[in-house]
């Protein structure tokens, strides 16, 4: 068995990968500015990204875009046509042949903890992307000024894609808000900072909405919700059968409502569906004494009209607590796993997300059947630093691996290597030694 080999490296905190008919890959950098990067993301293309040119396998790069707005979320090729979601703008932009570049989707909820997430087009010829939650778990809390793409507190509430009724739970945090007047301030769910909210208080859905699943036209036109309920639906895709899933990264220890021990997600995403944020978790209310935090009390619900909301969608899997899925691909027809799914943890961001103390996840691959869900560990002892995307090249199988690169949180804040960013290239990934 050969080992991966690298074909791309001195990248800045890529994000994404795609290919084209003839398999060269293209590539999305973040445009985050951690380890004094340079900001604004770009999107290059490798040429010979398979090793057969260039000293040690390194692939020739071509820049395709650039001055995207950052975080680069997402990255689409369709036909001849490349979709970039640049979370940053809340927006989705095509880019053609000629470099020309079109806004398709626009004006999505923003600023926030999350972002207009990844695209995909699905058998329907529509565009499918998701929209994460602008907080934690519904309620704007201090945790924002933790996060090192936002530290920003007011930012954008969340705006729901059902019609919803408050509780009335409000949070109490201190007010850090320039010439604040009260030491501190109650804030609700679904309303901006400093807002408390009335038991039986009525918000109606809007469009777009946050923690979604939306889809349109490929021109953009024709927006509507698909589901509702995703907390950060950071990974989307179509399985062979036309199924959509979904990865949900799971909700933190952290802020006005914090939750503990919470997994990854896999769904699969139906159209109408409620998948529970921000009152359940995989079926789960967040009152369950398995989701208890270390940081905060047990929350409360935020919503009072479960009954009026579709059932809580129950996973297809559950991984483990703060590895951070981030992105799969389906196994192609020609390889001894075909069908299943190949996925990169992220991992933890402690102290962050989570208590020091909490054991280090993720950081690594792994391979899911679906025929039984069982999850098998993909590489072991890679030395991946923090893998985000993975797919297969459409010539010859090959698995491609993306590696953000060395990025880790501490008390400090954010500790980055500018330019630690790699491709990987494996051609055999599926030989029995590597299972």
């Amino acid at each position: 068995m050969s080992e991966p080999i690298v074909v791309a490296e001195g990248l800045q905190f890529p994000t994404s990968l795609a290919f084209d008919a003839a398999g060269r890959v293209y590539v999305a950098e973040s445009g985050l500015p951690f380890g004094g990067a340079p900001p604004g993301g770009q999107v290059w293309r490798l040429d010979a990204a398979d090793g057969a040119d260039g000293a040690d396998g390194a692939a020739q790069r071509s820049l395709v875009a650039d001055g995207l707005a950052g975080p680069v979320t997402g990255l689409c090729r369709h036909g001849e046509q490349l979709y970039v979601s640049e979370g940053g703008a809340g927006r989705i932009t095509r880019i053609d042949p000629d470099g020309s570049r079109t806004a398709v989707v626009e004006g999505m909820p923003g600023p926030g903890n999350y972002h207009t997430n990844m695209a995909v087009v699905g058998p329907d010829a529509k565009l499918y992307f998701s929209q994460g939650s602008m907080t934690n778990l519904g309620v704007i809390g201090l945790d924002s000024f933790e996060l090192g793409w936002l530290r920003r507190v007011p930012h954008a509430h969340d705006i729901p894609g059902l019609d919803v009724v408050l509780t009335g739970a409000d949070s109490a945090t201190p007010d850090p808000r320039e010439g604040a007047s009260e030491a501190e301030v109650l804030t609700g769910g679904f309303v901006p900072f400093g807002t408390s909210t009335e038991a039986g208080q009525r918000i109606a859905a809007g469009l777009p909405c946050t923690a979604a699943v939306m889809r349109c036209e490929l021109d953009g036109s024709g927006l509507e919700l698909v589901a509702w309920g995703l907390r950060n639906a950071f990974g989307l895709g179509f399985l062979p059968d036309g199924r959509l899933l979904a990865l949900d990264q799971g909700a933190d220890d952290r802020g006005s409502r914090p939750v503990g021990g919470v997994p990854e997600l896999l769904y699969e995403v139906q159209a109408g569906a409620w998948y529970g944020w921000p009152d359940f978790i995989g079926g789960v209310p967040v009152t369950d004494p398995s989701l208890k935090p270390q940081r905060g009390p047990q929350p409360g619900f935020l919503l009072a009209n479960h009954d009026e909301l579709p059932e809580p969608q129950r996973p297809l899997l559950a991984l483990e607590p703060h590895t951070a899925a981030t992105r799969f691909a389906v196994a192609p027809s020609n390889t001894r796993f075909a069908g299943q799914l190949v996925i990169t943890l992220f991992g933890d961001e402690a102290p962050m997300t989570a208590p020091a103390d909490s054991p280090r996840a993720g950081r690594h691959l792994v391979r899911v059947d679906p025929a039984d869900w069982s999850v098998h560990r993909l590489w072991p002892g890679s030395p991946l630093h923090r893998p985000i995307d993975v797919g297969f090249s459409p010539v010859d199988g090959a698995l491609y691996i993306l590696d953000f690169g060395a990025f880790e949180m501490s008390a400090d804040g954010v500790q980055a290597q500018a330019g630690s960013g790699r491709l990987w290239r494996w051609p055999d990934w599926d030989d029995p030694a590597s299972a």
